[in-house]
């Protein structure tokens, strides 16, 4: 019995032996002091008690799915099918999505609300791989960056028209990035540089409405209306600074608390979470980040395939 006792323990660990725990580590960290930060903000909110519920599912949900085999997603019927699913998807929110805040984005499913534009960017990551890695050798042929533009482009429209901006421009990152990275030659990289330059143009005159236009001047320029556009830049600013070296502890945010910091329990909770924890609590949280892009990058390097 015995026996029985340590193979079965054995095989328990054995099936989470491919686990990064210093990845894992990291996220759940972060996740936790995204948490902690939210409880400080008052007595009465619900965003603990709910993020606190999300992450415990969300490990349980990771522990399980590392126990899967994927290798089914290299298949192309199958990346094709998921493609074609978010684009439905995408397609489907103008008709029964829910508007919040002007945008129509999501599905409202009752106890919970499901983005399709979140999946899309994963999705367009794997149909991105598939048709790189089987194209590698002729990359450096211009059809390859229209062909894979298109993919994109189809799903950053839909994203743009619902209007979620900053989805929209994740999406292009993907591409954009994955473009890059594949092996195309310098001569493919300028042409597509003037490329998306010409089309930013041509979305800043005819597509962005004024108050997408407001948010990127007001990225540019932060501090140039901080009555008007700038409000919300200019306060993150003020509880970053207001942390100083050791913060003001947690719960004792004022920017926060006196809700002078606005969405502090989403946009702005790196603000938030400046003014209780102060410069070192900043740099602790950038360090858990980090090891999650280097792991990230070296799971990446050792498992590609070329």
């Amino acid at each position: 019995m015995i026996s029985a006792l340590k193979r079965s323990a054995q095989e328990r660990t054995s099936a989470f032996a491919h686990v990064d725990w210093f990845l894992f580590g990291a996220a759940l960290a972060i996740s936790i002091i995204g948490a902690a930060t939210m409880r400080s903000f008052s007595v009465e909110n619900s965003f603990f008690e709910k993020q606190l519920i999300w992450v415990s599912l969300a490990v349980g949900v990771f522990f399980l799915a590392s126990l899967g085999d994927y290798n089914f997603l290299r298949r192309t019927p199958i990346i094709v099918g998921l493609y074609v699913f978010v684009f439905t998807l995408l397609s489907l929110i103008f008709i029964f999505g829910g508007v919040v805040k002007g945008s129509q984005n999501r599905f409202n499913l009752g106890l919970f609300a499901v983005q399709p534009a979140d999946p899309a960017k994963l999705i367009l990551v794997a149909v991105l791989a598939k048709y790189f890695g089987r194209r590698h050798v002729e990359i450096k042929h211009y059809r390859h960056i229209l062909v894979s533009g298109a993919y994109a482009g189809l799903l950053f429209v839909l994203v743009l028209l619902q209007p979620d901006f900053g989805s929209a421009i994740a999406i292009f990152g993907i591409w954009f990035g994955m473009v890059l990275i594949s092996g195309i030659s310098w001569k493919h990289v300028i042409t597509l540089l003037i490329s998306v330059a010409i089309v930013f143009s041509v979305l800043w005159t005819y597509a962005l409405k004024p108050y997408q236009k407001a948010r990127i001047e007001t990225f540019i320029h932060p501090l140039a209306d901080i009555r008007g556009t700038g409000y919300n830049a200019y306060q993150s600013t003020v509880a970053v600074g207001s942390g100083e070296i050791f913060g003001k502890g947690i719960g004792y945010g004022t920017q926060s608390k006196l809700q002078f910091l606005p969405e502090f329990q989403t946009d702005f909770i790196f603000a938030a979470y400046a003014e209780e924890w102060g410069f070192f609590g900043v740099l602790m949280i950038l360090a858990l980040f980090g090891i999650v892009i280097i792991r990230i990058l070296a799971i990446s390097i050792r498992d590609a395939k070329f």
